[in-house]
């Protein structure tokens, strides 16, 4: 067994995992390392080969590898050490984390400060307990993209898709360019749950319909799935009896929600926040285990991997600090609510703001609505607001909250409603009445 020190460690080199050590080595942190299990840096990005990464990042449009190579020539040029292949077993407090690879055997670690950047993992088949037979041909949309785009391999001809999300969306384009038959996809909530544009440029550029409210009640086949029944459901997402029907299919791919990867966490009783299933962290994404830092989709599922790397920044240069003695210690506290409306709020807590004149705060809205208002309670009071055209689930709404703005308030929450409409003008003009 080979024992090493770094001053912060990140694990899982994805576009967290490489952002935080970025920022780490920017913010004095001498020794950083990045610890990924796959065969290369890039995580998630190397099998999104399709474009729209970057514009908030980069100002360009980038493919998800395109995206993940900047990261990677950073890290290089950075001097930052990485360990592929390697799987960390253990993540102890006091900074020791045990992994091990085919080639290096077993390492032991200890570091003054650890970044979690583990992503997510897809949500299954048993988790979401659709009936019926268990087929070859049931695959998560996550898998069915690796499968198509690093390893070569088609899964089916005739597909459904079950789940709105964006890889759920983005696999019903490339399932179509790869001269699959997408019959549909079928989405339980009355709403999508994917981005706006990739409804647009997935299924409505290649006329694929998109049913809400519609639920899978059986898998047909034995060695191979044959087909579905379907069934509208109603408001409380329960089955209508008499709406089924059936389609064949050769190919069933799920998009059905992604859960992170906060296994090693849990082993030490890191506190989850329920709704996200991520770490409860402050605005410096420290978690309740001293010295462990969290950022990226493990800390709550983003829409855009702008944000990923922007939180993660912040998650880096707070675990450099903390490695350095410099981070501002936790004495005090404050919760932050979600509201009306809002389905959560991160951070979830407050320290004191050390000289940062700033906090960035990422929440999601309840249900979509149309033009709303965003605003911020500070003890009973509204202290900040921000209008939005356009309020949905499936987009983050990030908000920049001076620190003057919270100021000593002891109870803080974020609530969205719509928008109130606009009075009529006095002067504009009647219409004519109808001859």
């Amino acid at each position: 067994m080979h024992e090493f020190h770094y001053d912060v460690v990140t694990i899982g080199g994805g576009p967290a995992g490489m952002a935080a050590a970025l920022s780490a080595k920017d913010a004095g942190a001498k020794q950083v390392l990045i610890i990924e299990r796959d065969r290369e840096l890039g995580g998630i990005l190397q099998q999104c080969i399709h474009n729209g990464f970057g514009l908030r990042r980069f100002d360009k449009e980038l493919t998800g590898p395109g995206y993940a190579h900047r990261y990677i020539e950073m890290v290089k040029q950075a001097g930052i050490d990485v360990w592929l292949d390697s799987t960390v077993l253990s993540a102890d407090p006091g900074g020791i984390i045990t992994s091990v690879s085919p080639d290096k055997g077993m390492r032991v670690v200890t570091c003054a400060a650890t970044v979690y950047s583990m992503g997510c993992r897809e949500r299954t088949r048993g988790a979401i307990r659709i009936p019926g037979s268990r087929p070859a041909g049931v695959l998560t949309a996550g898998a069915a993209q690796r499968m198509v785009n690093m390893e070569g391999y088609s899964p089916g001809r005739n597909v459904v898709i079950v789940g709105s999300g964006d890889i759920g969306l983005i696999m019903a384009r490339r399932m179509s360019l790869e001269g699959a038959h997408v019959k549909a996809v079928f989405e339980i909530m009355p709403y999508s749950n994917g981005l706006n544009r990739n409804i647009v440029q997935c299924l409505e550029d290649f006329d694929i319909p998109l049913h809400l409210s519609h639920s899978v009640v059986a898998v047909h086949g034995e060695d191979h799935v044959t087909g579905i029944t379907v069934a509208k459901v109603d408001a409380k997402l329960n089955p209508i009896a008499g709406t089924e029907f059936d389609m064949d299919c050769d190919c069933l791919l799920l998009s059905v929600g992604l859960i992170p990867e906060n296994e090693l966490g849990r082993a030490h009783a890191l506190e989850i926040d329920p709704v996200t299933g991520g770490a409860v962290v402050d605005q410096f994404r420290r978690t309740n285990m001293s010295g462990f830092f969290a950022a990226g989709n493990v800390l709550h599922v983003h829409d855009l991997v702008d944000w990923v790397s922007q939180e993660a920044e912040i998650a880096g240069r707070s675990a450099a600090l903390h490695a350095l003695g410099k981070l501002p210690k936790v004495n005090v506290f404050r919760s932050v609510a979600a509201g009306d409306g809002i389905r959560y709020v991160v951070p979830q807590k407050l320290s004191p703001p050390g000289g940062r004149p700033t906090v960035r705060f990422f929440m999601r809205a309840t249900q979509p609505m149309g033009a709303s208002v965003v605003q911020l309670h500070a003890d009973g009071q509204i202290v900040w607001e921000s209008n939005h055209p356009v309020v949905k689930p499936s987009e983050m709404i990030v908000a920049d909250i001076p620190w003057k703005k919270i100021g000593a308030a002891r109870e803080i929450s974020f609530t969205v409603a719509p928008a109130p409409e606009e009075p009529e003008s006095r002067d504009a003009p009647q219409a004519e009445e109808a001859l």
